[in-house]
């Protein structure tokens, strides 16, 4: 029996949040298409200044779908996007859509091996890629179904006297272009400008249902190796309601969305394509994350809303005291990805006087499931409460068909309208992954309150098994940073013959000090269990890290038996 069947946590909900979303019948198509009749004038992209309005959005668009259809893409078809952000990627991924065709967002900084076999497992014939990328990508071997790349240049969409300055000859100049844009190397590359070289032609291409396919998008999921999330219009409409429904404060056709998380990641992709573009916000893009830059573009257009990670929030906040440059316009901020500490929270909160809370997803569920709610009712340390039309379950990760009862811990089951439809060519996985009747297995292990406060304890697949115990990795690296010497953290198991894991760590030291390893397990004798602390520590200048700012386990876990075996 689910002992959460009458969702306690409702009453959490902050003042005009809806326990549920009405169903929807409207495509992001439609959504996209609402939008330009009601804001057209309206800025719906900013780029280093240059302004897209929401009418311009929809031409090139138009333009951009009947250069695809031109090139032989049709409803069904998979269509690749490897772009940072940037106005082409944005009129990129809703061109592909109106065509009823499937996007694939790709990471751009990936290395030709990862992209590749992505590119071999989706199979699309079409990529809409950065010039950067471009030779990479046509340098794929005959057995990627490749019939054309689309290069983009996204110095283009600059304003026309960045686009002048980025060609004087001084060395930051070129330094910039270099970042921003390359030449390939073929003789003959079809552009994007070339795409957009057809007429806008008013013809009624045969419209995307809420259950037609709308993203794969690539993801490790709850096991193996990244794989295709298959998410229909559905989802991430459904998820745009979800996330827009949780913020009653938004003002619609006035909000100014950041977008400096990338949008080939999920938690970019619905909070900066659906959301800000279903409630007609101005959208600032930034082709990564940079401070100054970032604080710079404040001056100018200042954000309302602000999606981020908690390494993103730190850095604005110190930097911006340091500046004197104010955020005290951002009235919401949303975090996800990883941990939000009490500690940022407290700090982001008084340089920008608005509310910042955590929330909770994964690729699967397109992102957003559960969220802090805005308002009094947020409880810091915790991830929050499921989000409108959203169910749980906590069950025994041995045994899913088993729920736990109220107050013990277990493995997170989700439901609700922004589940994914199961991986790509993926069965045998997705039948692991997706239950009877539509639950997700999160692979999270989570403590809830009575009242329906979810805590994160750890991931099934980062627990840590050594001399048949287990150990959680957050509970170690939490004892370790509580040291005054260490600013960061990472715990990993590393293999050994006998079978067991040996409980490793990394460490980053904070500024000015120095973190002496053999005092710092001396340390973690005092608060762990002598299994949990660690048997070996290794100082970092930094942690390997997403571009998310979500540290790299894996990466962590490689340099640890990098270093055991040189040693």
């Amino acid at each position: 029996m689910n002992v959460f069947e009458n969702r306690p946590w409702l009453s959490a909900y902050a003042p005009g949040v809806p326990h549920d979303i009405e169903p929807t019948s409207e495509s992001l198509v439609d959504m996209l298409d609402a939008s330009v009749k009601r804001y057209g004038k309206r800025t719906a992209l900013e780029f280093f200044g240059a302004e897209t309005s929401y009418d311009d959005l929809a031409e090139q668009v138009s333009r951009a779908a009947e250069g695809l259809r031109r090139l032989g893409v049709k409803k069904g078809d998979r269509v690749a996007i490897v772009l940072p952000n940037c106005p082409q990627h944005v009129a990129a991924f809703y061109a592909v859509l109106r065509l009823g065709a499937i996007v694939i967002e790709h990471n751009p900084l990936y290395t030709a091996r990862e992209l590749r076999h992505q590119f071999e497992d989706h199979g699309a014939r079409v990529a809409i890629v950065w010039d950067k990328v471009h030779d990479v990508v046509s340098a794929f071997p005959g057995d990627v179904p490749l019939d054309r790349i689309v290069s983009v240049d996204m110095t283009a969409a600059l304003p026309f006297g960045k686009r002048v300055a980025l060609r004087l000859p001084i060395a930051k100049a070129r330094a910039t272009r270099a970042s921003m844009t390359a030449t390939p190397s073929a003789r003959r590359v079809f552009t994007w400008e070339k795409l957009l070289d057809s007429p806008r032609i008013l013809r009624k291409y045969p419209r995307p249902t809420v259950d037609d396919v709308a993203v794969l998008q690539y993801t490790s999921g709850t096991t193996g190796t990244p794989k295709g999330a298959i998410l229909t219009h559905g989802n991430l409409r459904a998820n745009a309601s979800q996330g827009q429904a949780w913020v009653p404060g938004l003002r619609l056709g006035k909000e100014t969305f950041y977008g400096v998380l990338p949008l080939f990641h999920a938690y970019g992709l619905t909070l900066c394509l659906t959301v800000a573009m279903s409630i007609g916000a101005k959208l600032v893009l930034f082709p990564k994350f940079d401070v100054d830059m970032v604080l710079d573009a404040a001056r100018k257009s200042p954000p309302t809303f602000l999606p981020a990670v908690p390494p993103i929030y730190d850095a604005l906040t110190r930097v911006s005291k340091r500046r004197r440059a104010g955020l005290s316009r951002i009235r919401f901020a949303i975090s996800g990805a990883m941990s939000l500490p009490v500690a940022t929270v407290e700090r982001w909160e008084e340089a920008s006087g608005g509310l910042l809370v955590e929330g909770y997803g994964m690729t699967e569920t397109s992102p957003l499931a559960v969220g802090n709610p805005m308002g009094p009712s947020r409880r810091p340390g915790t991830v929050g409460v499921p989000f409108p039309s959203t169910e749980i379950r906590i069950v025994d990760p041995e045994n899913p068909s088993d729920d736990r009862h109220e107050g013990e811990s277990g493995e997170l089951l989700l439901r609700g309208p922004q589940v994914f439809q199961g991986y790509w060519n993926r069965a045998d996985e997705t039948a692991q992954t997706l239950l009877p009747g539509g639950w997700l297995r999160t692979g999270d292990i989570v403590t809830i309150s009575p009242d329906g406060y979810i805590t994160v304890i750890d991931r099934i697949k980062e627990l840590i098994i050594t001399g048949g115990f287990n150990v959680s990795p957050s509970e170690v690296e939490e004892v370790l940073m509580s040291h005054p010497d260490v600013a960061g953290a990472a715990v990993v198991g590393v293999r050994r013959s006998s079978g067991t894991e040996d409980v490793s760590a990394a460490v980053v030291a904070r500024e000015g000090a120095t973190v002496d390893t053999d005092a710092l397990r001396d340390y973690a004798r005092t608060r762990l269990t002598a299994y949990k602390v660690p048997k070996s520590i290794v100082v970092l200048d930094e942690l390997p890290r997403s571009l998310v700012g979500k540290v790299e386990r894996r990466k962590v876990r490689d340099m640890l038996v990098a270093a055991h075996n040189k040693d």
